[in-house]
């Protein structure tokens, strides 16, 4: 039985002594493990020392992991409901080759504990907010819209919800039991899907299409979309084309948010800097006392890592900011900021995954 809460008696022992939980390092037990398809599995942590979690919907948290003799860290959407706060949810995907995936799902048992940062994420409903929202989502990019609609539908009454998710198959569909329910007792949330097959095993419960989303699907399943702030959590091509879709069919842009993580990649640790050549001039990295030359190229995180410095790079592409530090000298260029506050910004400073050097710099972690 997958349950929300502990016991009755468990609850009011934590509520006797759980401290708020802030953000930080917390120690997680699992207590917990399931499957939601045949490549996803969830798992449901408490704290190893009672704690209650408190975050924002859609927001993510960060393992701290060694595997195989390296210290790797990675970003998971948190998949429960702060309005059910005395446990915590992630829900992960296989990726083939996926060495943090591959290890939870084989390797992580309930008994087990993980170091956990977080939580972190402006993907949330409480630094966006709106009155009617429209989620979209592929694959496992529900794991946001998920905990989102549980907070919704936990804390307002008739909240205006609707749902679109698109997936290979129906042995793809994360969460379906669930939304069902939830479907069932809230009549403002109207769920459909998009499956690129078996289609007709949805037909006679769903407003459904067959094949991808289109302008011409996202019309007829939300023909109030318009008016609606959306969100939008799946792989990068799944958003390119969602937002794409919106863009030709004049959507005011303002109100679209989108969350993603990079590829379940291995961290490994750079050992060694790019040749210079005539045709490339490197430029010097200092923090502290230490010194590397690094290319226009490479990233400051390349040059973090190489000098087996401590930084936290858990998705790796610019969303999460678990690798932000402080540029205070020197000029860089970010291809991202997206995690970034305008004073911070304003303060110097970056995301070392998303930043390269255009000159000399001198770094703070």
């Amino acid at each position: 039985m997958n349950l929300d809460t502990p016991s009755k008696l468990d609850m009011d022992e934590l509520q006797l002594t759980s401290p708020t939980w802030l953000h930080g390092e917390v120690e997680l037990l699992c207590v917990e493990k399931w499957h939601e398809t045949h490549d996803v599995v969830s798992f449901r942590f408490q704290g190893k020392s009672p704690v209650k979690f408190q975050f924002k919907p859609g927001q993510f948290l960060t393992f701290m992991l060694e595997i195989n003799g390296a210290v790797i860290h990675r970003s998971y959407t948190i998949s429960s409901s702060p309005s059910r706060p005395y446990s915590i949810v992630v829900t992960v995907k296989r990726i083939e080759a996926g060495v943090v995936s591959n290890y939870l799902a084989e390797s992580l048992q309930v008994g087990d504990t993980v170091m956990a940062t977080g939580p972190d994420g402006v993907f949330n409903l409480v630094d966006i907010p709106a009155t009617k929202y429209l989620f979209l989502s592929a694959g496992s990019g529900i794991t946001p819209m998920y905990s989102m609609t549980r907070w919704l539908t936990d804390t307002q009454v008739g909240a205006d919800i609707a749902f679109l998710h698109c997936a290979k198959s129906m042995k793809d569909l994360i969460f379906k039991e669930a939304l069902d329910k939830i479907a069932q007792n809230n009549s403002r949330f109207d769920l459909s899907y998009i499956l690129e097959s078996d289609i007709e095993k949805l037909t006679a419960e769903y407003s459904c299409r067959a094949g991808r989303i289109n302008g011409q699907y996202l019309s007829e399943l939300v023909s109030d979309f318009q008016d609606r702030t959306i969100f939008v959590c799946g792989p990068a091509p799944f958003m390119s084309g969602v937002r794409a879709v919106l863009s030709e069919l004049g959507f005011d842009m303002s109100q679209y948010h989108q969350e993603s993580f990079g590829d379940d990649i291995m961290q490994t640790t750079l050992t060694a800097t790019l040749a210079q050549t005539p045709e490339t001039k490197n430029f010097m990295l200092s923090i502290g006392d230490r010194q590397r030359a690094l290319s226009p190229e490479q990233s400051l995180l390349e040059g973090i890592e190489a000098e087996g410095l401590p930084i936290i790079a858990a998705c790796r592409s610019g969303v999460c900011g678990a690798c932000k530090c402080q540029v205070v000298e020197g000029e860089t260029e970010s291809s991202s900021q997206m995690s970034l506050t305008p004073d911070e910004i304003e303060q110097g400073f970056v995301l070392a995954c998303s930043t390269k050097l255009k000159s000399d710099v001198t770094l703070v972690l």
